[in-house]
Formats: structure tokens, sequence, C-alpha cells
């Protein structure tokens, strides 16, 4: 008597496989969890510690010096219920502690619960099938099957190939042909080189930390990014796919877990910031980061690599240079970070530079005609933005103008100091007698 055919032994063959290999890769596993339950907990520990002070320091800063009655009687009140770094934590409502902490942790946390899924998953003994057996009685229903394969096959693809992804069907037809269950049709999708090039950014994902992407979730994600890119009127060369629908921008940003709100908002930061902006930003921002050229802003903006807070850091230095530049003044990156740094906008910018260009001339020429020492921006800077030796220069700046009363006293409107971080001034303006 002939043997029979086995019909299903590569499927047998499959499980066998996994299944040997799946006690050494629950144990591998179980091993890496305490490690990386540890990490979570240090990041967390750091975070939490590093998200608290900048919120209070923030907090703190934020809060002006000439505080009126109702308001002093709040923070008074807080004080008394919460102690002084409640209050002032309360009083900035600009930052979310629960938030910053979760998202400073996010790799650790994705590594807990990809290797928690992982020890799940290789939990589960693997299911190895029953032999099913072809002999002559079967002939006719075994002919059925691979037409009814071949026809679940051809509709597989014809689908497949609508969305650009007919490459992942057609290496495994004899697969589909031959009747697979649901579960071994996608092991061996998800095994072929075809889908691990269509859905790459996966395994560094993986590689990062993060939980892999399955594909509704994959493919929904690239979509939103396609739509904002197109909204915002980018380029086709920004989101356009491939045969295989892939995008190797949409690739990166995957893989580093950016989301469709990140993304919107570096293209704004971008686009209204600085390209559409008036050229003394961008005349700033490559005088200070020579390595963002006019035509790579876009660009620079959305390398996933490059930390949004960094890039919105420079754009506003940018744009504090700019206003410098604006006024007929001088400015650099050291002088333009630091104002960022102490909180300064660009309107802020606008108003403390346009003051300083009404005053500054006279200044350098009394200080020339009076034998002093040179009046200079620096010092304009410190005084209108209450920065370092603030006080010495508006001394600085007094002493002239009672050298030469009358001459250095167009009004400005602005109070010194009055643009840094909200603080208030005592009423003082750059008119005559504001000494």
């Amino acid at each position: 008597m002939a043997e029979k055919k086995v019909t299903n032994q590569a499927a047998i063959d499959a499980a066998r496989r996994a299944e040997a290999e799946r006690p050494a890769k629950l144990a591998e596993q179980k091993a890496k969890l305490p490690v990386v339950k540890e990490a979570l907990t240090t990041a967390q520990v750091g975070a939490r510690g590093t998200t608290g002070q900048t919120i209070f320091e923030k907090a703190l800063a934020g809060l002006p010096a000439g505080l009126d009655a109702g308001a002093a009687r709040g923070l008074a009140a807080m004080s008394a219920r919460y102690g002084l770094q409640g209050a002032a934590a309360n009083a900035y409502t600009g930052e979310n502690i629960g938030y910053n902490i979760s998202e400073q942790t996010k790799a650790e946390q994705g590594a807990v619960t990809n290797t928690e899924n992982l020890i799940n998953l290789y939990g589960t003994p693997v299911n190895i099938p029953g032999a099913i057996y072809e002999d002559s009685s079967t002939a006719d229903d075994a002919e059925k099957l691979r037409r009814a394969g071949q026809s679940a096959y051809d509709i597989l693809l014809a689908e497949f190939n609508q969305y650009g992804l007919g490459a992942l069907v057609e290496p495994l037809k004899a697969l589909i042909v031959s009747g697979p269950s649901s579960a071994e049709l996608t092991l061996a999708l998800r095994a072929t080189d075809a889908y691990k090039k269509r859905f790459s950014a996966n395994t560094d994902r993986i590689a990062k930390g993060l939980t892999a992407l399955n594909e509704r979730e994959y493919l929904g994600m690239e979509d939103q990014y396609q739509n904002i890119m197109r909204n915002y009127g980018l380029p086709n060369t920004y989101y356009a796919k491939d045969s295989m629908g892939t995008q190797a921008g949409f690739n990166q940003l995957l893989a580093n877990d950016v989301s469709a709100e990140e993304l919107e908002d570096r293209i704004m930061t971008a686009q209204s910031r600085v390209m559409n902006a008036n050229p003394e930003i961008k005349q700033a921002l490559r005088s200070f980061y020579p390595d963002i050229t006019d035509g790579d802003i876009l660009a620079y903006t959305l390398d996933p690599t490059k930390a949004l807070t960094d890039i919105k850091r420079k754009v506003t230095a940018a744009e504090i240079g700019g206003a410098a530049l604006g006024a007929g003044l001088k400015t650099n990156r050291t002088t333009a970070e630091g104002l960022a740094g102490y909180g300064i906008t660009k309107q802020q910018a606008q108003q403390g530079y346009g003051a300083i260009a009404e005053f500054l001339p006279t200044g350098e020429k009394l200080s020339e005609i009076y034998q002093e020492s040179p009046y200079t921006q620096q010092q304009a800077e410190q005084e209108i933005f209450s920065l370092a030796d603030s006080a010495n220069a508006a001394k600085k700046r007094k002493r002239l103008s009672q050298l030469e009363a009358g001459s250095f006293s167009g009004s400005s409107g602005v109070g010194s100091g009055a643009l840094s971080r909200d603080r208030a001034t005592n009423n003082q303006t750059f008119g005559a007698g504001a000494y």
C-alpha cells in the first residue's frame, strides 16, 4: 500500500520549531523583565524630580514682583494651604507633572509592556496540528480545496493591490492555495521579507523599547501624516509613497513614535514662525545655526531625531535675534539664547529692542561727550530685559541723563525690565524724569 501524503507537513514543521524555541525565549524575557522594570522606576524618579523642580522654578520666575492686593491674598492663601512650592506649582498651569513624567519615561514604559507581552506569548505552548493525509477517496475534495485556495489568493491579491501591498501576498501563493488557517497565514505573512520591509519601522520601535504597531495602527498613522502634510501644502515629495506604499520619512516618524499632533506642531513651527516670517528671523537663524539652511528649514523641523523642544528653542532665539536686527541693532546667538532662556517672547523682544533703538544712540553719544565709559547695547539689554547687573545699567543711563538733562529722554512708554517675565517695575518709563 502506497504511503499516504501528509498535506499539512509544512505547518506541522513550523509549529514544532516554534515550540522548540519557546522555552528559551520565555526564559530570556523573564530574566529581562526585572531589569526593564528597575530602569522604569529609576527613570520615573528622575523625571519626577526634574519636572517638579522645573515647574517650581518656572512658577517663581513667572510671578510678578508687584502683585495687587487681591493677587497677593490669593498667593498667600495658596501658600498657607499647600506650602510655598505647592502655591508656585499651582500658579503655573502651563505644565502637567503627570503628563511630563509619562512622556519622559515613554521608552522605559514601552520596554516593560513589550517584555510582558512577550512573556504572555512565549508562556503559551504552540499548538502543533495533527497530520492530514491525502488518499484517493479525498482527491476530489483536495481539488476543490485547491481551487478554493486559488480563488482566495486571487481575491486577496486584488484586495491588497488596491493599497499597494500586493507584494506582501505574492510570496505566499502556495500557502494560501493550500488552505491555511488565519493564524498560519498571519504568521507566514509577517515572516516574509516583503512584510518586514513594508512595516520596517516596527523593528526600530522594538529596538527602542516601544511596542510594535499592528497593521491597522501602522497604516492609520501613515494616513494621518499624509493628510496633515497635504493640508499644510507640503511638496508631495514629503508624502509620496513607492510601489509598496512605503515612505522613508513616515518610517522615521513611526520609528520615533511621533504623533500626528507633534507632526502638525513641527510643521507649524517651521512655516508660521520661520518660513513665512519676516526676513530678519531667517537671517538670524542662518547666522546662529549655520547647519540649518533656507531650503532645509522644513526638513530640519520634520527630522524626528531632533527634539521638538530644541527646535522651538532655536526658533525663539532666531525670533529674538530677528527683533534686534529689525530695530537696526546687533545680535548674537549667546544673547538671543540667553533671553529665550529668561522667557522672552518674540513680541516682547520686538517691544524691548524698539525701545533700545530709541535711546541707545543718544546714550552712546553722551557717554563720549562727557568722557564716561561707553554706554553699550549690552547695558541697554540688561536694563530693559532685567538681566544680571540691570541695576547698574539703569544707574549708568540715569547718570548720563542727569549730565545732559532732557537730551537723553525720548519716551518709549516701556518700563525698565517690564519685558522680563512680566515683572512690575514701579511704573517707571524711559521719559524725562523717569529716574
